[in-house]
């Protein structure tokens, strides 16, 4: 392997918890999802994970007012400070205690965190150098209970903090003469979001139960008074605390809820002028979050029962309410312009971005409830399809990384997906005894495959015309084949002494592979009436079976962590790798035993070829996927495929810390009585569910698949679907490279025209600008003599060049001479090689493919608005006509008029 797989993209995943934002220009929105994040472009409908990871879950993230900075809290309170631009860390930083909100002052000077009972200013990183990005500016003292929200006014002068213990405080970014501090009461449950009144220091507080109290302040932001030079420097003595350890805390600030009367004469003053509830009828519980648009008054408030309000403030008008969950919402966040907002649901992983005006969703996603436990790509590489737990099958779009069908017609765990070779049809094995197909034009389950008896499908295969369809049973011991024309049940394959795990259709013959915890697998001859052609006999229970996509090979997983391979035809074992010791095991949070030893029991439960059948890939339950060399049989290299700890068997060693005289520290519910953990209720009260707990999710890989261009690969994770794709772009790989090839003999050559010279140096040379320089200097009517002239062996280079470049170039009908010329002239001798270079014309196919679908919907769209332009000046054309044929008429009639008047006066006269 000469080229380096590097973390792609983030599928299946959406969001999971912590706050939505929007950047700056309205269009893109940030969502944490575990412990990355994934920039959604709404305009041009795509969606970007960023390559870095926190330690943890991610709670909170705050971005900087010019888009530029992002600061991500994690649940084990550490920070990391990334370059949105950069797409890279820049800083890290650990709080020690846990952090609910951050968020950044309007002119991006300064950010607040809210921490246990306190709020912290720190300076924000400038675009300077510093040699500490997080230096503590003041800390602020004044609630009993955790902090868990915070407003700016738009000029940064003042913050407002909201607590649990039911109030909010307003106090000064600076130390102003007529405000430091002012606590505002007025509610009965925990404050869940406050905001100051545009250019304003009025103030919106909304609480848990659903109440919103309105505060007018009698002083403008105009009003407010610098500190006199004395007293400022008497108050800036820095006290010690041996609370926080973390660095010197600056300015402290200690408010008092009840000061005396000294210290409130000739200072700012609230009132509360009104308040309003949201719940009056009773028909929603609990608030459970709210965000407000400054500069349109919109109000916009979730709760726990999915339901969502907009109300105009400060008159509290409803203008309408909707439902969009049957789940609690977590976040809410407004664009810039007031016309968009986002909604995140953590039960269900929606995400979901509406525009309010018009009543419709810009963006409406949702990832697998459950964890994902099949995937399979389409033949051009275009697609994934995923299967889940919860019973649904996806379709995704891996350009753009958006789910653009999903169909719910199981009713169980969906436990094997599957393209047929046309890439159209995609069938899908469940526990709910039935194999269903689906077809991707009319987006319809249009065959469902049953057995006589009922049976749990547990595997699926479908042979290389399509036509022939078998499911695995996990409790009958049976294959069951199906036509896929018909929909009949053809015969029904027994032999097995245990369940079947695996089925595999050789991609060149008319053999089905099955394996079997019997410690068989068994071959199928589909010509020989079905008969077994051959018996394999194993040590350990046979988890998964593949074939290499040459038929030539059959890679087999056991249970004792062996992966060996066979020559099929001769029934004769050709290698085999011990994989069991490069799985490594992590251990979990309440194993009595190492991860050493725990490894012991481990295997492979999914393996997959690569495109060009060298490699192949496997994985299990482990955080780790292992790509092999099938010749040498050695491990080439081990991926991480996440570094969360908020996920359960991460780690390889027990932390003692965690362990007590009665256990483990993960026994306890640290949840208990918050809002989404255990809520522990009084007698009499209803609220709180005692039956829900806390728990991690193990780390497991449950599948793995190559793409058909051989450019990525993709694992289903407890995370979620992950990509990794060739990172090219920093490798030096020449190719026939003599002493002669250098870049400025490269362009000489080119100056005298001696284009296919050139064009073999380039590709020795093998540098991507440097081939891409040369070819887009040959004329396109000389393309045909070059493509005549070039050996066969840089025929698919240029090829495999082409397929690249197609994706990112905008010479769409220069490269498409160039791909044309070349099939057209080396067709028959690239037909020799098929199985060699079909992962380079599938790669070709899928670049051409998805330019074909952009450019006819902009085609469709510019003949619908032609057609409507001629509508419409068709119907003026009309009015116009109207309009002169009644002018007509009526000078008619007035000349008619005039006759017969004339006509009167002559006869009198």
């Amino acid at each position: 392997m000469k080229f380096a797989y590097r973390f792609s993209g983030l599928l299946g995943t959406v969001y999971r918890r912590g706050n939505l934002s929007f950047t700056r220009d309205g269009s893109g929105l940030v969502s944490p999802v575990g412990n990355r994040i994934s920039l959604f472009d709404l305009k041009n409908n795509k969606c970007e994970t960023l390559p870095l990871a926190t330690r943890h879950n991610i709670v909170c993230v705050g971005l900087s007012p010019d888009g530029s900075l992002a600061i991500l809290v994690d649940e084990g309170n550490s920070a990391l400070l990334v370059s949105l631009v950069g797409k890279s860390v820049i800083h890290h930083f650990h709080f020690h205690k846990p952090v609910h909100s951050v968020s950044f002052s309007p002119d991006g000077k300064k950010f607040v965190i809210t921490k246990d009972n306190v709020a912290l200013m720190y300076h924000a990183p400038g675009k300077k150098r510093e040699f500490n990005a997080f230096v503590l500016d003041k800390t602020y003292y004044g609630p009993y209970d955790e902090t868990t929200c915070i407003d700016w006014t738009d000029d940064s002068k003042c913050f407002a903090v909201g607590s649990k213990d039911m109030s909010t405080w307003v106090f000064g970014a600076e130390r102003w003469a007529n405000l430091i501090y002012y606590s505002l009461g007025g509610h009965k449950d925990v404050i869940v979001a406050c905001f100051f009144e545009e250019n304003s220091l009025d103030l919106y507080t909304v609480s848990q139960d659903g109440a919103l109290c309105v505060w007018q302040c009698d002083t403008e932001l105009d009003g407010l008074k610098p500190m006199p030079p004395k007293e400022a420097r008497k108050k800036n003595k820095i006290k010690e605390d041996e609370e926080f350890l973390e660095e010197s805390k600056g300015e402290e600030i200690h408010g008092k809820a009840h000061p005396n009367e000294q210290e409130i004469r000739e200072k700012v003053k609230y009132s509360r002028i009104a308040k309003y509830f949201f719940n009056k009828e009773g028909d929603f519980n609990n608030l459970t979050s709210a965000a407000y648009h400054k500069k349109t008054h919109l109000l916009v408030t979730g709760f726990a029962s999915g339901v969502f309000h907009l109300h105009e403030l400060p008159d509290f008008n409803l203008i309408h309410s909707l439902s969009i969950s049957d789940q609690r919402i977590a976040s809410i966040s407004i664009n810039c312009t007031g016309d968009w907002i986002a909604f995140g649901c953590s039960g269900l992983g929606q995400l979901l971005v509406w525009e309010w005006q018009s009543e419709s969703y810009v963006l409406k996603q949702q990832g697998h409830f459950n964890s994902m436990v099949s995937l399979a790509y389409s033949p051009d590489g275009q697609y994934i399809v995923t299967g889940g737990e919860d019973g649904k099958v996806k379709v995704w779009n891996t350009s753009s990384s958006f789910c653009f069908v999903t169909f719910t017609d199981h009713t169980s765990g969906v436990t094997a997906v599957t393209f047929t070779s046309s890439g159209y049809v995609i069938l899908s094995a469940s526990l709910d005894g039935t194999v269903r197909a689906f077809d991707l034009h009319r987006y319809r389950n249009f065959r469902t495959f049953t057995s006589p008896r009922p049976s749990q499908f547990s595997c699926l295969a479908v042979d290389s015309s399509g036509e022939i369809v078998s499911a695995g049973s996990q409790d009958s011991f049976e294959i069951y084949i199906w036509s896929m024309q018909s929909g009949r049940l053809l015969d029904v394959l027994a032999g097995h002494e245990g369940p079947i795990s695996s089925l595999s259709f050789n991609p060149v013959k008319c053999v089905l592979a099955s394996a079997s915890w019997d410690k068989t697998v068994k071959l199928w001859d589909m010509l020989d009436s079905w008969r077994t052609k051959e018996t394999l006999m194993l040590n350990s229970d046979v988890l998964v079976v593949v074939f290499r996509p040459d038929g030539k090979e059959l890679a087999v997983a056991s249970l004792n962590g062996q992966i060996t391979f066979w020559d099929h035809e001769n029934a004769v074992q050709v290698g085999s790798i011990e994989g069991r010791h490069d799985l490594q095991m992590g251990r979990k949070e309440l194993d009595k035993i190492t991860a050493k030893q725990s490894a012991k029991g481990k295997s492979f439960t999914t393996l997959c070829y690569s495109a060009d059948g060298q490699s192949i890939l496997a994985g299990g339950l482990s955080k780790f996927v292992c790509i092999y060399n099938v010749k040498e049989q050695i491990l080439m290299k081990k991926f991480e495929i996440s570094c969360n700890l908020s996920l359960d068997a991460m780690e390889e060693y027990l932390d003692r810390r965690k362990m007590t005289e009665f256990g483990s520290m993960a026994l306890i519910d640290e949840g208990a009585g918050d809002e989404d953990g255990v809520a522990i209720p009084l007698p009499g009260v209803k609220r709180g569910d005692m039956s829900y707990r806390r728990f991690k999710p193990e780390i497991r890989v449950t599948c793995l698949r190559f793409s058909p261009t051989g450019r990525s690969w993709a694992a289903t994770t407890t995370e979620g679907l992950l990509i990794y794709s060739l990172d090219s772009g920093l490798i030096f790989d020449p190719f026939e490279l003599d002493i002669d090839v250098t870049p400025s003999n490269i362009r000489k050559t080119l100056h005298q025209k001696e284009y296919a010279m050139a064009i073999i140096m380039a590709l020795k040379l093998n540098e991507k600008k440097l081939i891409q320089e040369v070819i887009e200097a040959v004329p396109s009517d000389e393309v045909e003599v070059v493509c005549s002239s070039l050996p066969d062996l840089y025929v698919e280079k240029v090829l495999e060049f082409l397929a690249s470049a197609f994706e990112i170039s905008c010479h769409l009908e220069f490269y498409l001479i160039w791909a044309h010329k070349l099939l057209m002239l080396h067709g028959q001798k690239l037909k020799t090689r098929s199985q060699k270079l079909l992962p380079v014309i599938q790669f070709l196919q899928k670049s051409i493919q998805r330019h074909f679908e952009d450019v006819s919907k902009l085609c469709e769209w510019n003949i619908y608005n032609i057609k409507y332009a001629l509508a419409i000046s068709q119907q003026r054309g009309m009015k116009r006509l109207a309009e002169t044929s009644v002018d007509e008429e009526e000078s008619e009639s007035d000349s008619d008029y005039l006759m017969q008047e004339v006509h009167k006066d002559s006869l009198s006269s």
